[in-house]
Order: structure tokens, then sequence, then C-alpha cells
């Protein structure tokens, strides 16, 4: 089976006024690098207009009017980063939407993985209100639409984007349906994130923060994933694993303080698809969020995908975490204890 992958020119008409670092050329580029790829090993799907009631799914319906009504203004500023043009609410939708094509492409086994290339990003948004360059929360409504159209009772989604998702967070916060994992920059925007945010209610151990101080490289995120992760996953046992894809942890990104490289977000898709084949075989799927260093970002996209097309076994080296790495780890295990027990009883 192909990898599907949404690719569709709409998301190129969400405009900013002047320069800002989430501008169409982000996907520009990497669409450009697409033309040159197999299509014998992808499928490649356009968007479509995603539902008011699946917008509603993570969204109040006031919200999702104040984002359909800023079609009315040529441009318009949410907050200081996040701008609207006239267009903006079609594309967010299309987003929306675009990312439920993929799912449900997953759930009907016409594609063992999906990458939905798209933008505006999502983790940010909340459920009333933009931030973050974000308008709908992608990930948060695709997480909700397999609980409510495929019933699935455990979904995972692993956030490596340099920034914490605070949006998604704060949709699954007191639900143990959905396990929320993320490696961030800490601190750093949006200020969330912390150890202490762990879920409340039943939702109590079900969010997972890893917060990174910059600087952090390849050797130290991989090594975050193999003790946490990992473990981690054969606990909880996903039916589903969605990615937020962000890329802005490269270490050419100008956002951030991180110091990745392509090779580490290769390994990484490895890994997500090693979780992927031992709990939820063909039930992958990488969503874009952030990336700001269009050469990096292109790089790194290409990396996941040849990761995805490729689906072989790897078992890549990067040397030994940092000390401050491994004290992360350590503390964030601790903090999980009580509620899997001992993660390192359940490495691989």
């Amino acid at each position: 089976m192909r990898i599907g992958v949404l690719k569709d020119e709409i998301f190129l008409e969400h405009t900013p006024p002047d320069y800002h670092p989430e501008n169409p050329q982000r996907l520009r580029e990497v669409y450009r690098f697409l033309e040159g790829m197999d299509e014998g090993s992808f499928l490649f799907v356009a968007s479509r207009m995603a539902k008011e009631e699946e917008l509603c799914l993570n969204h109040e319906v006031s919200y999702v009017e104040s984002i359909r009504k800023t079609a009315e203004a040529p441009f318009k500023w949410l907050d200081a980063d996040t701008y609207t043009c006239p267009r903006s609410f079609e594309v967010a939708s299309r987003a929306v939407g675009g990312l439920l094509r993929l799912i449900d492409l997953i759930m009907d086994g016409s594609i063992r993985a999906g990458f939905a290339l798209l933008r505006p990003p999502g983790h940010h948004a909340e459920r009333s209100r933009a931030m973050g360059f974000c308008l709908f929360n992608n990930v948060a409504i695709g997480a909700l639409y397999l609980l409510e159209a495929y019933g699935l009772e455990r979904v995972m989604i692993v956030d490596f984007d340099l920034h914490h998702g605070n949006g998604t967070q704060g949709s699954f916060y007191d639900s143990r349906k959905v396990l929320y994992f993320s490696t961030h920059q800490y601190p750093y925007y949006p200020g969330t994130g912390g150890y202490d945010e762990i879920g409340v209610g039943e939702g109590a151990g079900f969010t997972v923060n890893v917060p990174l101080r910059a600087g952090m490289g390849d050797a130290d995120y991989l090594c975050v994933f193999k003790e946490i992760l990992l473990p981690l996953s054969d606990l909880y046992r996903p039916q589903f694993l969605l990615v937020s894809a962000g890329f802005d942890a490269h270490m050419d990104d100008p956002l951030g303080g991180m110091r990745l490289t392509e090779r580490a977000y290769a390994a990484m898709a490895q890994l997500l698809l090693r979780i992927s084949k031992a709990h939820c075989p063909s039930r992958l799927l990488f969503c874009l969020e952030g990336g700001y260093n269009m050469e990096a970002l292109t790089r790194s996209v290409a990396a996941v995908l040849e990761e995805l097309r490729q689906d072989r076994p790897w078992e890549p080296s990067f040397g030994d975490a940092s000390a401050e790495a491994r004290r992360t780890i350590e503390r964030v295990k601790a903090g999980l204890n009580p509620f899997f027990g001992s993660l390192g009883e359940h490495l691989p």
C-alpha cells in the first residue's frame, strides 16, 4: 500500500499582510520537492472543507463563527502572532477536512500511513482562542474524530514541535482516551508544558511533558523517545498514532534554540513506525506543525517521507545523551511512576 500525502495548493492562500515566519513559502518549497517523488509509493490527496460539526468537535460554535467572519476583512490580527486574510477560514477548514480525509483512508485500509502537509498549523489553537499562528487545532479534531466516528478508545498524540502544544494538551487534559506526549523547548513560548502538567481527574498521568533546555541535539531526543515514549506506548497500547510534526527544533530554524538535524527526524519517524507496528499497524499519521527555515523544513519532511516509504529496520547511533537530558528523562519517569509503574521495567 502507498503512503497518503495531503497536498493542496489551497494551503498557499493563507497569506500574511507583510513578512511573517508562517507564510506560504514554507509549503511551496516542500511541494516543489514532492514533484520529483515516486508516485508509485505515494497517493497524493486533495483537501475538503470540514463540516461545521467536525470543527465543533474541538471548538466552540461562537469561535468557529468568529473565524468565518474574518473573511469579511482584508487582514486581521487575532493576537500579536496570528493573522487572517479573506481566505483563511476556507484554508484552515480545508486543513482540518484534509486531515480527516487521510484518517478515513487509513481506517478503510487504502493507505498504510499518512502525512498531512498543510497550513496553518494547529497545536496552539484552544477551544475558543486562536494563538501561535494557529486557527483550528487540526490534530485535536483528528483525535476527537477517531473517538466519535470510529469508536476508538486509545489515541496517542506525539508532538515533537519546538513549542509546547498548549491547545492540544488542553483538549484532553481530563481524558485517558487520548494520551498527549510532547517534547519541547522550555522555558519558551507559550509558557506551558512543565513537568507538573500531567492531566487531571481521569486524565491524570495521560499528559506527558518532556520540557527540554535549549541546545538539545539528536542524541538527546532519541534517548527521550527510547526511554520514555517506547515503554509508555507498550503500556498504553494506542489504537491510532497521530503526530504533531513540527520541524522548528532543527538546528537551522530561526525561531528556536535546539540542535536537531534531519537525521534525527528520520530516526524519530522510524521509532514511531515501530510503535505503530507493535500496537496499531498502518494507523500512523503525521500532521505538519512548525518549521520556518525553508531548506531545513524541506529536508526534514523528505527524511520522514523516506522512512515511511522504505519502512526499513534501522537502529541509528547518535552517541550518548547529555547529562542535562538524562536528568530530564529521569525526572519525567519519576513523575509517571505513580500512574504507570516503573517505565524501566517495560523497556524492550
